[in-house]
């Protein structure tokens, strides 16, 4: 526990000041955690498929390249750069002839490259232009996250009787879903409706809240299956008593699409 306060302590302590400043700064903070990302998905299907080294090393390259797209822009809707696109496609489908071991590289592994890169890369990119836009929003996004993981433990260490998804995740309960979710909306909200104008009530923004408290959740079950499903308890160990980076952040990877979605209400 001790190490895990630490370590969290560390990390605000970078995160914060950066996340004020946003711009440039924070940019690059968001692609160094997408690169990281990526490295432990691919670290994580390396006990069953390696990939030349080469191919992995641009691989990342492309995901920082992803997540700085545009980081300047004014408006947070995304608009993709189709160089990035093709270029993408381009260089992860040409190995499998310049390979031409399937042993060593197949098109499972291309297709699984380009998807992850375009996950990572994407949805870090979305982080970067939602703060750009405006902190407010970005502030609303982590209360979300933060307040529903933090009370979904809190609830289901004290209260949990009931298991959510025992394979997937054996220590998630109902009641910590249920708690998590209440406290998460109730928090988020009440930022929310303190800092911003909107048309459409309260009921509304309660609502649209709870569904993205409820989509964090799912994500979280959502690399929880994937990390079982590779045999993995952690992503990685780079962050001390917490595990990896999408250990860390995968109920905010999944909040920010769901707000994506929703932009044009909240």
């Amino acid at each position: 526990m001790k190490t895990k306060i630490i370590s969290s302590i560390i990390l605000l302590v970078i995160f914060i000041p950066l996340l004020i400043t946003g711009g440039l700064p924070f940019a690059i903070l968001m692609s160094i955690l997408s690169v990281l990302a990526s490295y432990e998905l691919l670290k994580t299907r390396r006990k069953f498929r390696t990939i030349p080294f080469a191919i992995e090393l641009y691989s990342y390259i492309l995901v920082a390249f992803f997540t700085l797209n545009n980081f300047n822009q004014s408006n947070i809707f995304y608009m993709i750069d189709y160089r990035l696109m093709a270029f993408l496609i381009i260089v992860n489908l040409i190995p499998l002839v310049l390979v031409n071991n399937k042993d060593k590289y197949n098109l499972t592994d291309a297709l699984f490259l380009i998807g992850s890169t375009l996950f990572i890369g994407l949805t870090f990119n979305l982080l970067v232009l939602i703060r750009g836009y405006d902190i407010k929003y970005i502030i609303y996004l982590f209360l979300i996250t933060t307040m529903t993981d933090t009370f979904a433990f809190i609830t289901g260490k004290y209260i949990g009787k009931n298991k959510l998804c025992p394979k997937i995740s054996p220590n998630k309960t109902w009641e910590g879903f249920i708690g998590g979710t209440l406290m998460g909306t109730f928090v988020a909200t009440m930022y929310y409706i303190s800092v911003f104008n909107n048309p459409y009530g309260i009921l509304v923004v309660i609502f649209l809240t709870m569904l993205l408290s409820l989509l964090g959740q799912l994500g979280d079950l959502v690399f929880s299956f994937i990390k079982r499903e590779f045999g993995k308890k952690d992503f990685s160990n780079i962050i001390p008593g917490h595990g990896g980076i999408l250990d860390r952040l995968d109920s905010i990877i999944f909040v920010t699409l769901g707000f994506l979605l929703l932009i044009s209400i909240l």
